[in-house]
Parts: C-alpha cells; structure tokens; sequence
C-alpha cells in the first residue's frame, strides 16, 4: 500500500506547523553571501578545525541543487583528509528513489575501501542519508544532517510550489513503511545541525524531538542556502566526523566557541 508524498500530510503532528517567514525567505540569498564572506575570513581558522581519519564521506546535496551547490563543503572536508565522494547524480529532484541508488552506492564505496561511510546530507539531502542509514546500518558509520526537515517533510515549507511544480499537487508515491521510517532516529549515530533563521523549512522539522546517546540537535545562526558554507556548521561537521567508530560522542565546543552554538549549556 502506497501513500501520497504530499506537504499537505502532517505525519506524526497533532497541528501543522507554518512555513517560515516571508521575511526569512526574502534574505536567505543576502544572509547567504554574508555566510560566505565569513567563510572567506574564518578560512585559515577552518584549516585548523579536527583532521580526519581518511574515512570516505558521502555528500549529498538538496532538493533542486546538484554537486555544485556542495563544492566548498567537500572541499573543506577534503582539506581534512577525508576520502569525499560526490552524490552524482545530477539535480536532486526529490524522488524516493534517490535513497536506494544511494544506498547502493555506499554499499560499492565500503567493499571499495574496507572502511564504513559517513552521510553528510543537506536539507532533503539529509532525509535521504537517515533513510540510507536505515537501509544499510552496518556500512554507515554515521549521519549529519544540515537544515533536513525529516520531522515534518510532508508539512508546510516555502519550497513546496517548486516540488508540486515538479511533481503535481498529489505527489508521488511512497510506502507507509518508509513514511514511518522518516520520523525514527537511523540506527547509526546522527547529528541534526539547525538554524531557527531558516526561510525555506521550519527549524522545528529540522530536529530529533528527544534526544538520545547517539542523537543530537545542535543550533547554529544563519541560513538555510548558507549550511553548505557556514562557519558555525562546518566546524561542528569537522568535529562529528573526527568521532572515532563505535566511540561517538555528542558535540561539546569549548570556550568561545560555545557562544556559536546557542543550544550548547
């Protein structure tokens, strides 16, 4: 039995809960490039954020981008001496399939290297690698997800007129085991990086509604089109992926840096 992949479906919510502001929407591209000039003056301060283990990292990007919106990110990952891979795939147009080809490939990339795959998914692209993780939990080493409204992706946001654009008011199709799925922490330890000055989805879908040892909200300040380049979120990134395998930690920034992250007590 199939179900309907529609914003209109409140999955798992007793009220919908409203798209972000016009106001957030309108600056998110200003916000952004602001988002970048930092990137480009907090440069020499990111090259000396954790080192990596070489492990192979999967970036995947969000709905409607490509590898092309995900260039600095894996370049900064890249610099920290992870085996990055591209997702590949062309534009990300928002179909469940995605998560299967993903799969797949993780599935080629951990008999290619020996090693398990980390998930580094943003907005829709972060929905996927949880599913990813669900699918193929022993070759997942974990998932952090930047800005993806896995708690509510069937809810109000202000990409919905683009995707029903693309795929009509109804949707496409999508089993009630995998609508279920989207609101479960995966298996694998996982990181919800959010920002309540999102203008595309509501911060509140972009969290784990309790956290548990191998979960973890972590809140930055900016935007949505900025996570890829954000200082805040690709520092917090660099540290997830540092976490040695089966030694995961919750992230704990030290001194200033806590004042970057206004969820950390």
């Amino acid at each position: 039995m199939t179900a309907e992949l529609n914003f209109e479906n409140a999955v798992g919510y007793s009220m919908p809960i409203k798209a972000p502001s016009k106001l957030l929407l309108f600056t998110e591209g200003g916000r952004a490039a602001i988002e970048l000039g930092l990137y480009a003056a907090t440069n020499r301060i990111l090259k000396n954020a954790p080192k990596g283990d070489g492990h192979p990292v999967v970036v995947l990007p969000g709905f409607m981008t490509s590898d092309r919106s995900t260039i600095l990110l894996r370049r900064f990952l890249k610099n920290l001496d992870y085996d990055v891979r591209r997702w590949d795939m062309g534009l990300n147009l928002g179909g469940p399939e995605y998560a299967f080809k993903i799969a797949d490939r993780v599935e080629e990339i951990a008999k290619e290297t020996g090693r398990k795959v980390s998930l580094v998914g943003w907005s829709l692209g972060g929905v996927y690698a949880r599913e990813v993780a669900r699918q193929q939990p022993v070759l997942v080493r974990q998932v952090v997800a930047l800005g993806s409204p896995f708690g509510g992706i069937f809810e109000r946001n202000n990409a919905r007129w683009f995707y029903d654009f693309l795929h009509g008011p109804k949707g496409v199709d999508i089993s009630q085991e995998l609508l279920k799925d989207i609101l479960t922490p995966p298996p694998v330890p996982s990181t919800a990086i959010f920002t309540k000055e999102d203008g595309i989805v509501n911060w509140q879908h972009c969290i784990e509604r309790e956290e548990s040892e191998t979960t973890q909200n972590v809140q930055i300040g900016g935007s949505h089109f900025g996570l890829g380049h954000n200082p805040s979120a690709l520092y917090c990134v660099a540290d997830r992926l540092k976490q040695k395998e089966e030694e995961w930690q919750r992230f704990d920034p030290q001194g200033f840096l806590r004042v970057l992250y206004p969820n950390m007590k």
